[in-house]
């Protein structure tokens, strides 16, 4: 795959700093809860959407309490790795995990994302990521770490519609 069109804008995101060291995010997906916890929770379906789209390697994917998790993302050239552990697993539920990308080696943040079952077969995603120190969250915010994310939950989209 390429890498998506970047005029291509989620209206559906929204992204907040309710806290100097968090970053709030949540999202509703047209897909029922089942189906948007199996793209979080499957390899090949997370290969599929997990980099804005672009090919994806999973180098590790241990999806269980410690498990470890690395992703490499191939785009325009480039290589972008990410990966943590996961602390917590409740299924159909909530993921908790760490997130430390490469391009910011050692600042690590914790990542809980819960799934809520909005009733009539949609599902919203709510992330908050607890960073160490504010610098340390306004950095992530200024990677393009929202962009990244924004492109990632349009392919996610387009791979629930299929």
């Amino acid at each position: 795959m390429t890498t998506p069109d970047p005029t291509v804008t989620d209206t559906t995101l929204t992204v907040t700093t309710p806290g100097d060291r968090v970053i709030h995010i949540e999202r509703i997906f047209d897909a029922p809860l089942d189906r948007v916890w199996a793209a979080h929770s499957e390899p090949d379906l997370l290969a599929r959407w997990w980099g804005r789209g672009n090919r994806l390697d999973i180098e590790k994917f241990e999806f269980e309490r410690g498990g470890h998790w690395r992703f490499v993302e191939h785009a325009d050239g480039e290589t972008h790795g990410f990966e943590g552990r996961f602390r917590e697993i409740t299924p159909k539920e909530r993921i908790v995990q760490t997130f430390e990308w490469d391009g910011m080696p050692g600042y690590v943040s914790i990542d809980t994302a819960t799934f809520v079952d909005l009733g009539d077969g949609r599902t919203k995603i709510v992330t908050e990521s607890l960073f160490h120190t504010t610098d340390e969250r306004d950095g992530m915010l200024q990677s393009g770490m929202e962009s990244g994310l924004s492109a990632s939950y349009v392919a996610l989209d387009r791979l629930l519609a299929a």
